[in-house]
C-alpha cells in the first residue's frame, strides 16, 4: 500500500518552499520598486538658470556709467578682511575708484557698520589706486575687526560718486 504521509510531508515542503521563493520575489520586486520611486522622473530639458548676483539693470548700470563690471564681495582671511573686486571696461568711467582723494567704505544696514580700507605704515592703503586699465580686475580689503559682517550679507560699497548697492558678500 502506498503510504500518503511521505506525500503529504512532500506537499507541505513543496508549498513552503513556494510560498517563501514566492516572499523573496515579491519583497525584491517591492525594493525596486522603492528603489524606483526615489528617482524623479525626467521630464522637459534640464534647467540652465543661474542666479544672479544682482540684477541685470545693476550690472548694466555699472557698465554704462562707471565702466566696471564682476563686482564682487567677498569674506577672507576668516572674517578679518572683506575684499572688494572689480573688472575695468572703460579707464576713463572708472578713473573715480581708484583716485587716492575718495575714501572706500563699505556699508553693511544689518550689523549697522562702516568698514573702511586700512592704511598700514609700511605698504600704506590696501587697496590698488594705479590707472586703471581696461580689461584688469582691481581690489581692495575692509577690515572687519570682530567680523561683524558675515557672509550672505547685503551690503553696499561707496566710493565719492560710486555706489554698489545690495553686494552679497561670499
Amino acid at each position: 500500500m502506498f503510504d500518503h504521509t511521505y506525500l503529504k510531508l512532500g506537499t507541505k515542503v513543496f508549498l513552503m518552499t513556494g510560498v517563501l521563493a514566492s516572499g523573496l520575489l515579491v519583497s525584491r520586486v517591492v525594493a525596486q520598486t522603492a528603489a524606483g520611486a526615489a528617482k524623479p522622473a525626467v521630464t522637459g530639458a534640464p534647467s540652465h538658470y543661474q542666479p544672479e548676483h544682482f540684477p541685470r539693470r545693476a550690472d548694466l548700470h555699472y557698465r554704462l556709467v562707471w565702466g566696471v563690471d564682476s563686482l564682487s564681495v567677498k569674506w577672507t582671511e576668516s572674517g578679518e578682511v572683506i575684499r572688494f573686486t572689480y573688472r575695468v571696461l572703460d579707464a576713463d568711467k572708472a578713473k573715480m575708484l581708484n583716485d587716492k582723494k575718495n575714501q572706500p567704505s563699505l556699508i553693511d544696514p544689518k550689523a549697522g557698520v562702516k568698514l573702511v580700507v586700512p592704511s598700514l605704515e609700511k605698504i600704506g592703503q590696501l587697496r590698488q589706486s594705479a590707472t586703471p586699465e581696461a580689461g584688469k580686475v582691481y581690489w581692495m580689503a575692509f577690515s572687519n575687526k570682530g567680523r561683524l559682517v558675515k557672509r550672505g550679507d547685503h551690503v553696499d560699497v561707496v566710493i565719492g560718486q560710486f555706489r554698489a548697492g545690495g553686494l552679497v558678500v561670499e
